[in-house]
């Protein structure tokens, strides 16, 4: 794992946050509510007023805020596990009001003006929506207003939802271009081992590259967020290959946020990749939502992950699920790891007739022929 771990003689906190002026701050659910005892304000008024030191200091602030559904859990009392889909969208909808009335009243104490914007994966995916969501945030953040960004609960549905605000805040961070991702959570950061099980659990304090190894360190996801580790990493992967640091630390200790943008040795740093992905692929590898599987041949990997080529249908053993034309798909080597994501010229449907087959084959078979790639290399990602 030590090729993955920077070396702190070459990389400098310093030098990295010097330049560091758009923030975008992800507070998860377990530091601002709990179903016992609802909205944690003593925490939210440290954590409001750190965000307010460093506004003073000239540092533009985005709020990614959890807490909605576990605060409305607490004011319907529903403290069991596995809630409809109807009873989620109404706690968030009665804990939401809740959470912003918080917001405002705690950031107004410091003359700070807050707003709330709540966004669906429509919003990200749908280029015109996209750009006003863009256009919002940055006319708050023109009139120094603090946007406070949260998934529309109450009404998002599966095929538009995002999942997490962990992933949500990354998504944020591309559109709003930051500098910077935090992610507050209630633990010091990503750790060697689970430290509520091993005494010798060290903080990885920076993480140079994402890879498996560094994603095996994770563990499992909470009974309570939707959240976790592995969701956390998956925000620093995606924030990080598009140009933009990441860090995780402990909510719970004072000044955090103040001590993170001096670069004080707080948190796990995942550092930005020098080479970065373009826009389009990384709207495709981040933004869109997996449809359907595709599981490839030994052949079909090699020329996908050695040689740079597409992906045509004689490399294809089987196809899962069901898509259309355009959908993006994940592409799965047969022990279903995932290789690549992509847009697919077929469908489901017609991928399963064609698998196996040489291109020149597809017309007799379809009896039409829109593409010889199922998928090409122009849409197509590397993960």
């Amino acid at each position: 794992m030590s090729c993955q771990l920077a070396d702190k003689n070459i990389i400098s906190r310093h030098d990295i946050l010097a330049g560091v002026k758009r923030i975008v701050i992800k507070i998860g659910s377990r530091l601002l509510a709990s179903v016992e005892n609802g909205l944690n304000l003593e925490l939210m008024q440290a954590l409001i007023a750190d965000i307010a030191k460093i506004r003073s200091q000239g540092k533009e602030v985005i709020l990614v805020s959890s807490g909605a559904v576990l605060a409305g859990r607490t004011k319907l009392g529903l403290k069991k596990f596995g809630l409809s889909i109807s009873l989620k969208q109404a706690a968030a909808a009665v804990g939401q009001s809740r959470l912003m009335h918080a917001y405002e009243k705690l950031f107004n104490a410091h003359d700070i003006c807050s707003a709330q914007v709540l966004l669906t994966r429509d919003d990200l995916t749908c280029h015109r929506r996209y750009l006003n969501a863009r256009h919002t945030i940055f006319t708050l953040l023109d009139y120094k207003v603090i946007p406070i960004i949260n998934e529309n609960d109450t009404v998002v549905v599966e095929e538009i939802k995002v999942g997490d605000n962990d992933n949500l805040s990354a998504l944020v961070s591309n559109l709003a271009e930051a500098d910077l991702l935090i992610i507050l959570t209630d633990v010091d950061g990503l750790c060697s081992a689970d430290p509520c099980k091993d005494k010798n659990a060290r903080l990885i304090k920076t993480v140079k590259h994402i890879n498996n190894d560094i994603h095996k360190l994770a563990g499992k996801e909470r009974a309570f967020g939707t959240g976790g580790m592995i969701s956390k990493l998956q925000a620093a992967c995606s924030v990080t290959c598009f140009g933009i640091p990441a860090i995780i630390a402990n909510g719970h200790r004072p000044g955090i946020i103040s001590r993170i943008i001096n670069a004080d040795e707080v948190g796990t740093l995942f550092l930005a990749q020098k080479k970065q992905i373009p826009s389009r692929k990384h709207w495709i590898a981040h933004v869109l939502k997996v449809k359907g599987m595709i599981i490839l041949d030994e052949g079909a990997k090699l020329a996908l992950c050695k040689k740079g080529r597409s992906l045509l249908p004689s490399g294809i053993l089987a196809v899962r699920g069901r898509f259309g034309v355009g959908d993006m798909v994940s592409c799965v080597d047969i022990d279903k790891k995932e290789i690549a994501r992509g847009l697919t010229n077929y469908s489901s449907h017609e991928i399963d007739k064609i698998k196996g087959c040489n291109s020149s084959e597809i017309e007799m078979i379809l009896h039409y022929k829109p593409d010889d790639e199922i998928i090409h290399r122009n849409n197509l990602v590397l993960v």
